[in-house]
């Protein structure tokens, strides 16, 4: 038995990742009792079930060092540099927070909130999470593994709950029958073989369109540098000499005489109180101010370019990770605008093919269909929404596009339930038509 079946429980074949279970001693065939030998101990402990893809897969070499440290699967540790953290949360809290409704096609476009593929993403995923915590679980499973699963349990017909699974625990692959199968090994080690039907999968961009790519695996290389770099920086912190200057004095002082200069620099020239304070040396003592060397702005510099690296991995605009280097106002305006159409809109696309794919028959397809409303990250101050309604309702002589109904539900208001209010109105300077026959000459 080799060294990696050992690690997959002893029976499982290297091309086929199975779940990880301790090595156990066999049985002797002699009758005479003899003392049992110690099992060998692992070299880092990992959860029952852990998945490795294959011998190139980093997480495995992490485990065979026994670098599993904080209990984070390889991906999640990439989590612990700032520029990562920013960007899936500002990825996964924006797709959380947005509403996902499932529109019936037609003229009316009304929301089919009796349906309950609807109320999975809208109102009730599971009896534990709300929409927004499991929607953003899934999204950031997505960006970190490359591919999100929750398992969909089916009654009538109908998916009545959305079982979020550990990404690093389920393996998917295409069958003969050009269906997806899952494998889902839980935490007690316990595989369980699971249909098409029964799993929603989220990927990202797929290489070979069963399984997504993971980015962060993708941009490892530059994860780690800024990684490194931040390590740097602490070592800096908790070693580096940070002090401002030295004081020079050309023979050794005395014991008293230094500690009258040691009492004098605590006491009357450290602190912000006593900024701008004049210094009194004496015995020929010189003051001497240390400058940032050309290594430490060399330093800094790097730490922005992966920022820079990791915010291109991800379609985030640099200004979104907090970098000060574009003015507030119409400049950051136009890169929310960026963000949405670049950074979120593909996720829109694939969360709402995913749900219809899965939550929906072909017939129901066929009749409804699901849409995130992105326009609340779109809104612009109520100036702007006003100019827009405005032309929107037909002022300024443009031909109207909403009803005075449609407007109030966009500001999130009841309807008046005017008739008159549900109708376009025309163009402001004309008048609106009447029934009455037109005047002959």
């Amino acid at each position: 038995m080799g060294f990696f079946d050992i690690l997959r429980g002893g029976n499982a074949s290297a091309a086929e990742p199975r779940a990880l279970e301790p090595a156990t001693v066999e049985p002797t065939l002699s009758d005479a009792p003899a003392a049992a030998a110690p099992a060998p101990s692992p070299r880092a402990e990992v959860p029952a079930g852990t998945l490795f893809s294959g011998l190139d897969d980093p997480a495995l070499l992490e485990f065979i060092r026994g670098d599993t440290t904080g209990g984070y699967s390889q991906g999640m540790r990439a989590l612990r540099n700032m520029a990562v953290l920013r960007c899936v949360f500002l990825i996964s809290e924006s797709i959380g927070m947005l509403p996902c409704n499932l529109i019936e096609r037609g003229e009316e476009k009304r929301v089919a909130d009796e349906m309950e593929a609807h109320k999975r993403l809208k109102r009730k995923p599971n009896t534990w999470q709300t929409p927004s915590e499991f929607k953003g679980q899934m999204q950031l499973n997505a960006l970190v593994h490359g591919n999100a699963y929750a398992r969909v349990i089916w009654s009538l017909g109908r998916p009545l709950h959305l079982i979020p699974m550990e990404s690093d625990r389920v393996k998917a692959e295409l069958g003969d029958d050009w269906l997806m199968r899952y494998e889902y090994t839980r935490k007690d080690g316990v595989v369980i073989q699971l249909k098409q039907q029964e799993v929603f999968h989220l990927r990202d961009l797929s290489a070979n369109g069963e399984v997504g790519l993971s980015r962060v695996k993708l941009a490892q290389e530059a994860i780690t540098l800024a990684r490194q770099a931040e390590m740097a920086a602490a070592r800096i912190f908790a070693k580096g000499v940070m002090a401002s200057g030295a004081i020079e004095v050309p023979q050794a002082l005395s014991d008293i005489a230094y500690d009258r200069m040691r009492a004098s620099l605590d006491e009357t020239h450290a602190g912000a109180a006593n900024a701008g304070n004049f210094m009194l040396l004496e015995e020929g003592a010189k003051a001497s101010k240390w400058a940032s060397t050309a290594a430490e702005a060399q330093h800094n510099e790097q730490r922005n370019l992966q920022i820079e690296e990791v915010a291109r991995a991800f379609g985030v605009p640099r200004p979104l990770l907090m970098m000060d280097e574009t003015a507030w106002g119409s400049g950051i305006e136009q890169l929310g605008i960026f963000f949405v159409q670049y950074g979120l809109q593909r996720w829109f696309t694939a969360w709402e093919e995913a749900a219809a794919r899965t939550l929906l028959s072909e017939p129901e397809q066929d009749r409804f269909f699901y849409k995130f409303n992105e326009r609340a990250l779109l809104r612009g101050t109520l100036k702007d929404q006003g100019d827009y309604f405005a032309k929107a309702l037909g002022a300024g002589g443009h031909g109207p596009w909403y009803t005075q109904d449609e407007v109030r539900e966009l500001s999130d208001m009841p309807a008046t339930n005017d008739p008159a209010a549900q109708k376009l109105r025309p163009p402001s300077g004309q008048k609106a038509p009447t029934n009455e026959p037109a005047q002959t000459p």
